[in-house]
């Protein structure tokens, strides 16, 4: 299950991507990505998203492949549900939420993204989008044209496992969503939330025991299937019980072992 949080944003003059065509080859864009200061080899996130054990060759191809970053406002889509399917996304950093909308106008949160993670690979089955995916900060994604990373895999087996097992991830993802849905009570599925969250947080070497929540409580009560005040009431309860110091959107996990046991 994917969570968020906050992470620092380098401001840069905002290039929409919804409905945008798949980025072509142009003459000096090589030269280009070469002055691009947020390379693969510089970046953070890379030990997440990035296989492991590529050589120098290797990794120079796949950096070749990667368009780059580009920075996505607050609100705004990357890809909207039925657009054609085309690249999938590396969240440098920042967050996203994707989401389905029901007939009747309502969204549902299928899940929160945050760097490190890859978007868009609901749209490797159909060729099509299923879902919305929209930025809840100011973000930064890097951008892979799909059937260019298709080609690489034949050639680079440590790629083609790495994909692979994003895909197999997404799969984990969907059944423990289902998981949580199916078999928690709210209190279980607002803890099991934060401690995930509080995972993912340390496999990135942030803080796992305070952080601040990027996405509102109606979208955390979306995504675990319960209304927003039972989210708040959660929240206050394990409060009262010593567990957590909860200040707005700013979570102090106090007691983290109480919290397993809910």
């Amino acid at each position: 299950m994917s969570d968020v949080a906050a992470y620092p944003i380098t401001s840069r003059a905002f290039i929409p991507l919804h409905a945008s065509p798949a980025p072509t080859q142009r003459p000096g864009a090589e030269r280009a990505r070469t002055k691009d200061p947020l390379r693969c080899t510089s970046c953070s996130m890379r030990a997440i998203c990035m296989p492991q054990g590529l050589t120098a060759d290797e990794l120079q191809r796949i950096e070749a492949l990667i368009c780059p970053s580009r920075t996505i406002r607050q609100g705004e889509t990357i890809y909207r549900a039925d657009d054609a399917f085309q690249n999938i996304y590396a969240v440098r950093a920042g967050s996203f939420k994707t989401v389905v909308m029901h007939r009747d106008g309502r969204e549902h949160v299928t899940g929160f993204h945050l760097a490190g993670d890859s978007l868009g690979l609901d749209g490797v089955c159909f060729g099509r989008h299923s879902c919305d995916a929209v930025a809840l900060e100011d973000s930064k994604v890097c951008i892979i044209p799909f059937h260019q990373l298709e080609a690489m895999c034949r050639e680079v087996k440590a790629l083609q496992q790495h994909v692979h097992r994003m895909m197999g991830g997404e799969i984990v993802r969907e059944s423990s969503q289902m998981m949580l849905l199916g078999t928690m009570s709210a209190e279980q599925r607002v803890a099991t939330f934060l401690l995930n969250l509080s995972d993912r947080l340390r496999k990135r070497g942030y803080s796992p025991a305070e952080f601040h929540l990027r996405m509102t409580r109606e979208e955390i009560g979306s995504y675990l299937g319960i209304k927003l005040e039972t989210v708040s009431r959660m929240l206050s309860r394990f409060q009262r019980e010593g567990l957590l110091d909860t200040r707005g959107k700013n979570i102090r996990i106090l007691n983290h072992e109480g919290l397993m046991q809910v």
